[in-house]
């Protein structure tokens, strides 16, 4: 088992170091002056230059390279062009957001990708099946920006029942201001009592969270399916069927906790992509999270920004992919062979 952790955290190692060096060396091809976006559009030519050699755009990218990995290992993620913060720090002002509005649309998405998926697996080939199937397409297939526009226009604009932007409504900063622990509302409002902020940071919450909801919602359906039907083939299952067993307790019993191993490692890649894709839910719904800190510095041609953005998102996947594969490794002992 410690040999299988090792080797599986050696590649994730090699993975996040694989991701920092390409997002790198592609960041500084694209076109473009970094000194530009650090010095302002109105700098001299000298300013520039001195900029220049501030920030070490002078030297080989390879020596770039060489002392950002550098940087890195020393807990130093380089300092924003566009804010002219440490990026590590803009870093923990945005993802928690982030990660607010991602478990919150996961939470939902499990609320209704499992039970869809139960549902078209127990009615296979049936009419319940097809339509959870048609719904699961849809909702994989959907552009997400498109379904945050919609649900903006009727439930904020048109029927007035939610917000249409922000975490929460910007005039509790007065009357009821919130102290701030993990830099997340709800959690923060929560843990303070702070209840109008509560109330205002759950409906706020809502529309960006059921965007972020569809994908991961159809996707688990069918994978939920899949899987169910492949342990409702083995042979324990026919055993259990002949001897009288019906097919709800079949699948709450026997078929469901097998069916589960993929649908938890799919669920943990899927809270990684969801993390790295809320670029443009965040946009139409201005929430200040990673994905509205990544989009506002790759405009700005933010290069340590952008990279801090990537190498956060891997080693989130990484960690993820890592966890998962340690548990189904203890679970299942046969995992470590592979």
């Amino acid at each position: 088992m410690i040999r299988f952790t090792a080797h599986r955290l050696a590649l994730g190692v090699l993975v996040v170091v694989g991701v920092v060096v390409l997002t790198f060396l592609i960041a500084r091809v694209i076109p473009g002056d970094p000194a530009v976006t650090y010095a302002g559009p109105r700098a001299s030519k000298a300013q520039l230059e001195r900029t220049r050699r501030q920030l070490g755009l002078e030297k080989p990218v390879v020596v770039q390279l060489g002392d950002y990995l550098q940087g890195i290992g020393r807990g130093e993620w380089g300092t924003s062009y566009r804010t002219k913060r440490p990026v590590l720090s803009d870093l923990r002002r945005a993802l928690p957001a982030s990660i607010e509005l991602v478990t919150a649309g996961l939470i939902l998405a499990l609320m209704i990708g499992l039970p869809l998926g139960l549902v078209s697996a127990r009615y296979h080939g049936q009419a319940p099946d097809v339509l959870v199937r048609f719904i699961s397409v849809i909702g994989v297939s959907l552009p997400v920006f498109w379904l945050a526009l919609i649900l903006q226009l009727v439930f904020a604009q048109r029927l007035g029942l939610l917000p249409s932007a922000g975490e929460y409504d910007p005039n509790l900063y007065y009357t009821s201001p919130l102290t701030s622990y993990v830099q997340m509302p709800l959690v923060d409002a929560l843990l303070t009592g702070n209840i109008p902020v509560l109330e205002s940071a759950f409906s706020h919450l809502i529309l960006p969270a059921l965007v972020v909801a569809v994908y991961p919602a159809g996707l688990l359906a069918r994978m939920v399916r899949a899987s169910v039907l492949d342990t409702l083939g083995e042979s324990h299952i026919r055993m259990v069927r002949s001897l009288g067993f019906g097919d709800r307790a079949i699948l709450g019993r026997w078929a469901l906790r097998p069916a589960m191993n993929p649908v938890v490692q799919v669920t943990a890649l899927v809270f990684a992509y969801s993390l790295a894709n809320t670029f443009l839910v965040e946009a139409v719904f201005d929430w200040p999270g990673l994905g509205s800190y990544a989009a506002n510095s790759l405009q700005a041609l933010d290069t340590p920004a952008v990279v801090g953005v990537t190498l956060i998102v891997a080693i989130v996947y990484v960690v993820l992919n890592l966890i998962v594969d340690i548990a189904q490794a203890f679970i299942d002992p046969r995992v470590r062979l592979r």
